[in-house]
């Protein structure tokens, strides 16, 4: 397709503007080295709590759900997911628990996108080997009953 004043990404993307976002990489590249950046050298820096109620900085959760107990599996997850997504290197070692990471990797894998998924397994050899055990059932969920003196 030629450049015109109609179509200007033609043009960029043949001088390496939009396609490269101007870095000699593709959005995609760039997308995966930000996680990547954030990594930590080792699953051992994750000395986060394994118990307890956790109530992340603003930073990493800024909307929803604030604080999040590690005895309710899908609030713990969630957590994760959350961290994961949105943490920065010392938010990940501050709340992420290693034995936890290790135990809940099967399901949160499949919770993450694909980029963190992957640039996680490509760095931990011990994540990657987990890739093939099947995931946790989810937890059921308690329904609500609606007892009370206006239903008697």
């Amino acid at each position: 397709m030629p450049a015109t004043p109609q179509n200007p990404a033609a043009a960029l993307s043949r001088a390496g503007g939009a396609a490269n976002s101007g870095s000699g990489g593709t959005d995609a590249e760039l997308y995966r080295e930000k996680f990547r950046r954030r990594l930590p050298d080792s699953l051992d820096e994750l000395w986060g709590p394994a118990e307890g109620i956790v109530e992340p900085p603003a930073t990493v959760v800024w909307s929803g759900l604030r604080a999040f107990d590690l005895a309710n599996e899908r609030q713990r997850m969630s957590l994760y997911r959350i961290v994961l997504a949105e943490g920065m290197r010392s938010d990940l070692c501050a709340l992420l628990n290693h034995d936890i990471l290790l135990r809940s990797w099967p399901t949160l894998r499949i919770l993450v996108s694909t980029t963190v998924r992957s640039v996680w397994e490509d760095r931990f050899p011990e994540l990657r080997t987990l890739a093939n055990v099947p995931p946790a059932r989810p937890p059921a969920r308690r329904r609500r009953t609606h007892e009370g003196p206006a239903a008697a």
